[in-house]
């Protein structure tokens, strides 16, 4: 369904005719014959001299307007207010979680350290014990979560 548009013009012709129209009327139309017309001022015309027409002024009480919405602007505060919150919350789990981790690979690699036989339950849940190349790969694997984590 379209809109139909509304005339921002309306003068009476030199027959007597009404004429609506979205542009202002021929500059041969005297100015007690526009009946309406936007902004209340009539607009220079593209075929008549700039001297013939009178410029259009805004009416004085119009209140001028800062172009900022205050309704909008506190919405926007406060979703920001809510994303730095968000991201300052999910900046400490990261940090709680790299502390835990630290914490663990610290105490892994005491154990290591400690030069304790280690054992391990296998899938047939028969009891091994740890090589000394598996000793050395989980030493390397755990001192390299320490230097990332523990900063």
């Amino acid at each position: 369904m379209s809109m139909a548009a509304s005339a921002q013009w309306q003068w009476i012709d030199k027959d007597g005719r009404k004429v609506f129209s979205d542009r202002p009327p021929p500059a041969d139309i005297p100015e007690k014959s526009i009946l309406k017309q936007p902004n209340g001022g009539r607009s220079v015309q593209p075929d008549a001299p700039a001297a013939a027409a009178a410029p259009a002024s805004a009416p004085a009480s119009a209140p001028k307007l800062s172009g900022k919405d205050k309704d909008l602007e506190d919405k926007k505060k406060q979703a920001e207010q809510a994303d730095a919150a968000k991201k300052k919350a999910e900046e400490a789990k990261q940090a709680s979680a790299r502390a835990d981790n630290c914490a663990r690979a610290k105490s892994g690699l005491a154990t290591l350290d400690s030069g304790i036989r280690i054992r391990t339950t296998n899938a047939s849940g028969e009891t091994e014990y740890m090589s000394d190349e598996r000793r050395a790969a989980e030493t390397s694997r755990l001192q390299g979560i320490i230097s990332s984590d523990c900063k």
